[in-house]
């Protein structure tokens, strides 16, 4: 498993990127979260994992793959090229 890193020193400017970020991204997520909540409830026990499992991922996923086009932008518009 991964550490976590929901602790992360950031500077002034850092910080200030990441809400940027949360802010262009929690109105999605939290539809997404939604959806993904309806999606669970909707099966029974039996279905939790396997097909259903993977289905949740996938989704997971997506929403990472949106965090990193969105911080990428983010350090577009400040003039920072992507892998720098």
């Amino acid at each position: 498993m991964r550490r976590s890193q929901s602790h992360v020193k950031l500077n002034e400017q850092q910080e200030a990127e990441a809400q940027r970020i949360y802010e262009r991204l929690r109105g999605a997520f939290d539809e997404e979260l939604k959806t993904m909540a309806r999606f669970m409830a909707s099966k029974p026990s039996n279905q939790l994992f396997g097909e259903t499992e993977f289905e949740l991922r996938d989704r997971v996923h997506e929403l990472g793959a949106r965090v990193l086009e969105t911080a990428a932008d983010e350090r577009q518009k400040k003039g920072r090229i992507r892998g720098s």
